[in-house]
């Protein structure tokens, strides 16, 4: 019998298929699904780029004016596909990216996403240049010798966490070490405070912290006249205080008001309070036993006029009485 072989070019001729099994392509799908998300693709990166190798979830926060139930229902979608790993400490979360998956993780984010600017002070690795470096160290020391019972490493820590903290939404770098400096220096007061022998401490928080917070802290600097102290902070602080507000804050400090500057929250600023007073942040402030929670439901500059920021300041300054009532004798 003879056997005729088709030559036509044209002709099909099936080779063996390389494609991945449907199992991998399944769990593939899946993943790059939990990826399609812009607010989970900006944690992921956070915590990629993050110089101390993971973030917590107070951090993550900032990211976006969204809940807590929000960030942790996006951070449970990339625990669930095994993009992240988690950790608790205390009152907080930390997250990591799963160190199977951090080659996987890099790629995407480096063949996708256009490169971030470094902030100001860090090289591309996160890590702080020398000439910072330096800058950094020296002032930690300083401040180390002023507060001996914490401890080199601890106040090392704290003013490296902060400088790394005030960096994320620094416009003008050039003053980022003397903010560090007034930002350390209350953070390492609120660690070593005192509760029993203090004065009553206030913590205002809302989301940028470049007005309702802002305002309050001024108001009940100047109504208690150092009888009550008055902190603010944000969980998403912006890169400076609101016009509107910076004018009304000079009325009522005067030139004391060029020293406020935008603060993102702390574990140990919360923990340093007695009062916390929430204002329109969600509930991302940690819960300290022992600590009151109040929250105010008051406007937001960012959205007023001019003559709503004045009513607004009006609504803080009736509430701020009543507070420094409460807390005084």
């Amino acid at each position: 019998m003879n056997v005729t072989v088709a030559t036509d070019t044209d002709t099909c001729n099936p080779v063996a298929s390389h494609a991945i099994g449907l199992e991998a392509a399944t769990s593939v799908a899946a993943t790059l699904k939990a990826l399609s998300e812009p607010l989970r693709l900006r944690m992921l990166s956070a915590i990629a780029s993050d110089p101390r190798g993971e973030s917590c979830v107070c951090d993550l926060a900032e990211l976006a004016d969204v809940s807590q139930p929000t960030v942790s229902h996006h951070l449970k979608v990339l625990k669930d596909v095994d993009v992240l790993t988690s950790e608790r400490r205390g009152t907080w979360v930390w997250y990591r990216i799963n160190p199977s998956r951090r080659s996987v993780v890099t790629a995407l984010l480096d063949s996708f996403a256009p490169a971030s600017v470094a902030p100001g002070g860090m090289d591309d690795d996160g890590q702080l240049r020398p000439d910072f470096d330096a800058r950094v160290t020296r002032l930690a020391e300083e401040l180390a010798a002023q507060v001996p019972e914490l401890g080199a490493d601890v106040v090392l820590a704290t003013v490296r966490e902060s400088y790394t903290a005030l960096a994320r939404s620094a416009r003008v770098t050039s003053a980022l070490v003397p903010l560090t400096e007034r930002f350390a220096r209350q953070r390492l007061a609120d660690l070593t405070r005192d509760r029993d022998s203090s004065v009553p401490q206030v913590l205002f928080v809302c989301v940028a912290n470049a007005g309702r917070s802002q305002l309050a802290a001024a108001l009940v600097n100047k109504l208690a006249a150092g009888k009550v102290i008055a902190r603010s902070a944000g969980s998403a602080p912006a890169d400076v205080i609101h016009p509107h507000v910076r004018s009304l804050l000079a009325e009522i400090e005067g030139d004391r008001a060029a020293d406020r500057f935008p603060k993102p929250l702390t574990d140990d600023a919360v923990r340093a309070a007695d009062v916390v007073v929430t204002m329109g942040c969600g509930d991302v402030c940690p819960l300290i036993p022992g600590v009151r929670y109040d929250d105010w439901a008051v406007g937001d500059p960012a959205l007023a006029s001019r003559a709503g920021v004045d009513a607004i300041r009006d609504d803080i300054a009736d509430r701020v009485r009543v507070l420094v009532d409460e807390l005084l004798p």
